[in-house]
């Protein structure tokens, strides 16, 4: 209870207040605006933060993660166009209803489930918390190490279909974080005698290239659009209603954004999917989903929105990021010499629950925000892609400047946008480069500090949270080549189907 008022006390400070709630409205607004979204926006944020206090700081980041998917559900409901990319599933059953003229009661549904999950996912992290400060000292730096080795795993595995693309892209992000100084001996490597590569690729400058500029110059070189949305008319209060009728599907909603949350490299795709097929399974109306379901509308937007919390666990009780987005935020907690792990549940308790009552405040404000304010971000939606484009790529290249005053930074930012748009064009994802980065470093470091006590491979995971990771790392990999063996032999019995059938016509 002295935690939590020590934290009330550190969360009152006006610089803080107002930090939260310029990060929460705004991320409303940018979540609101399709082709932005909230890795740009951190992206560009990033370099200003850095010169906050580390409270302040995370607030306004924290505020922009929690609410950006709250703005998202807008144009996914209205104009059939996902403000940010983990709304996409909200299109399923927001947009029919508006077609039908059921805009008001879509609106009030998602925002009413966001709530509900948000709620859900910070109370869920503030129960834990006794938990991961009794769990997290009994890491080291082996058991470190094979989190984050599980957690690269796991983000390379996540993107099903993509896999061979998604780990080569991670062990790219792992080898441009090994250029320049090494973190021991500091010893050069891959410098090629080139003075600008001494002091390698700064996390934020390949940030910045990837997500921000890299958007600016998707939407620069795409055919201008500036999409019209309807104004809605009549009370927002009503899905709060409608919502405890359905109080099961949220719940479980939730509570699958909350376990998936947890597992880096998962997030909010997968615990929209398997909280939105739950709910189709269990409905008394499944016939409805994809036509206009309240049903799978709150499924997806209340698990996406209990995620980003617990997201936190990870990196506050490990310091590993489970996306990109948290990513973004332990750079701002390296910064300033605030280390996320262990230590930090034992030596900064309130610190940790001054970010948690952060989350749960910048939920209330957010929800207060839309009730009243709709119908004018219904208006910021209509602003022209390319004019977005211009803003983005200036933001961007002033926030890579003011880092360190270098041409040098934009010049490597510039080429990492090119390259972030490639990617883009092919359909390629961007986020195991940036997590392979912020493991990779990890990894090493853990690795090395570990090996001066390890004699043998298996004196390695002779600790039992150790021998738990690996057998994880043994399972996930197992499964996933039995799904590949499984797939393997279905595509085989394919083709002899077709023809036995062919034969028999």
């Amino acid at each position: 209870m002295q935690d939590l008022v020590s934290a009330f006390g550190l969360l009152a400070r006006i610089d803080v207040l107002i930090a939260l709630f310029i990060g929460s409205i705004g991320g409303v607004i940018i979540g609101a605006i399709p082709g932005v979204g909230a890795a740009v926006a951190i992206a560009i944020l990033l370099p200003a933060t850095f010169s906050l206090e580390p409270l302040v700081g995370l607030t306004m980041l924290l505020g922009i993660y929690g609410s950006s998917m709250y703005g998202g559900s807008i144009p996914a409901i209205l104009i059939n166009t996902p403000g940010t990319a983990v709304n996409a599933l909200t299109t399923y059953d927001g947009y029919p209803m508006t077609k039908v003229g059921e805009a008001r009661r879509a609106i009030s549904l998602a925002y009413s489930a966001s709530f509900f999950g948000g709620v859900f996912g910070i109370l869920c992290l503030i129960l834990l918390s006794p938990v991961l400060a009794w769990i997290a000292p009994q890491f080291g730096s082996r058991e470190i190490f094979l989190a984050s080795l599980l957690g690269i795993i796991l983000v390379v595995l996540a993107h099903r279909g993509q896999i061979f693309a998604a780990g080569m892209l991670a062990f790219f992000g792992v080898l441009i974080n090994t250029v320049g100084l090494e973190p021991i001996k500091y010893t050069q490597r891959f410098t090629f005698g080139q003075a600008w590569l001494a002091s390698g690729f700064d996390l934020i400058v390949v940030v910045l290239g990837l997500f921000a500029l890299s958007q600016a110059f998707l939407l620069l070189t795409e055919k201008d659009n500036s999409p019209k949305a309807q104004p809605l008319t009549g009370s927002l209060f009503s899905g709060m209603k409608e919502l405890l009728r359905h109080k099961r599907v949220a719940s479980a909603a939730s509570g699958f954004g909350v376990i998936m949350g947890m597992i880096p490299g998962v997030g909010e795709f997968t615990a929209q999917f398997m909280s939105y097929t739950y709910a189709q399974k269990t409905s008394k109306k499944p016939e409805l989903f994809g036509k206009g379901s309240p049903e799978g509308l709150i499924a997806s937007e209340a698990a996406n929105n209990a995620v980003p919390s617990a997201a936190m666990i990870p990196l506050l009780a490990l310091g590993i990021p489970g996306e990109a987005l948290t990513a973004m935020m332990l750079s701002v907690f390296y910064v300033h010499n605030v280390i996320p792990g262990p230590q930090l549940f034992q030596n900064n308790i309130e610190f940790v629950y001054a970010l948690y009552l952060a989350m749960l405040i910048l939920n209330v404000i957010v929800l207060v925000f839309l009730l009243s304010s709709t119908n004018l971000l219904t208006r910021i939606i209509q602003i022209p892609t390319r004019f977005l484009g211009i803003v983005i790529l200036i933001l961007g290249f002033v926030g890579v400047y003011s880092l360190r005053n270098s041409t040098v930074d934009c010049a490597i930012a510039a080429g990492f946008g090119v390259f972030g748009l490639i990617l883009k064009r092919q359909n390629l994802p961007i986020v195991p480069i940036v997590l392979g980065m912020v493991l990779g470093g990890i990894m090493e470091t853990k690795l090395r500090s570990a090996m001066a006590r390890v004699k043998t491979p298996l004196d390695f995971i002779d600790r039992p949270i150790a021998a738990i990771l690996f057998g994880l790392i043994l399972l996930v990999v197992a499964l996933h080549v039995r799904t590949l063996i499984m797939e393997h032999k279905k595509r085989r019995h394919e083709p002899d189907h077709e023809m036995h059938d062919g034969q028999q016509r």
